[in-house]
Formats: C-alpha cells, sequence, structure tokens
C-alpha cells in the first residue's frame, strides 16, 4: 500500500474507531433507537469509503504491477481475488 494512502486509511479508521466507541456509549446510555442505527449508517459508508480507498490502492499498484510484468499466472490471480471481494462486497 502506497505510503500517502495507509496515512489515510489510518486516519479514517481512527475516526471510524471513534465513531464506534459512540456508538457502544449510546447503547450503555439507552440513547433513542432511531440515532443509534442512523448512527451505524454513518459507520458502514466510513467502512466503504475505506475500503473503496484500499482496493482503488490495490487495482493501481497490485493489479497493474501483475499486468506490466506480463506474467499470465499472476494476473489471472489478480484479476480473480479483485472479482471474489467484489463479489462478497455485494452479498
Amino acid at each position: 500500500m502506497r505510503k500517502d494512502i495507509k496515512t489515510s486509511v489510518g486516519k479514517r479508521l481512527g475516526r471510524i474507531e471513534g465513531q464506534v466507541r459512540g456508538l457502544s456509549k449510546m447503547v450503555e446510555e439507552d440513547r433513542y433507537c432511531i440515532d443509534i442505527v442512523t448512527q451505524i449508517s454513518a459507520v458502514r459508508a466510513a467502512l466503504r469509503r475505506v475500503e473503496e480507498e484500499i482496493l482503488k490502492d490495490h487495482v493501481a499498484h497490485c493489479v497493474e504491477h501483475a499486468i506490466a510484468s506480463g506474467d499470465k499466472a499472476d494476473q489471472r490471480e489478480k484479476i480473480a481475488e479483485l472479482m471474489a471481494v467484489i463479489g462478497r462486497a455485494e452479498r
């Protein structure tokens, strides 16, 4: 993973960690259910953005490297991995 992406992802995950701690506190405080669910949706959206950033970096670095290498087996492997993770994300 490129250093700038790693830094960005780390910051985002730190914010998400804080959001999750906030969710836990909301539950402990018996906050209104809809408010909790709204915050859960925000955490899921933030995680999706992190996932997208990591996948973009993977394509730009790992998949691009496999294509440039000319190694057909490596190319097939990287594409298969990418398709599998995209398939899982859609479920």
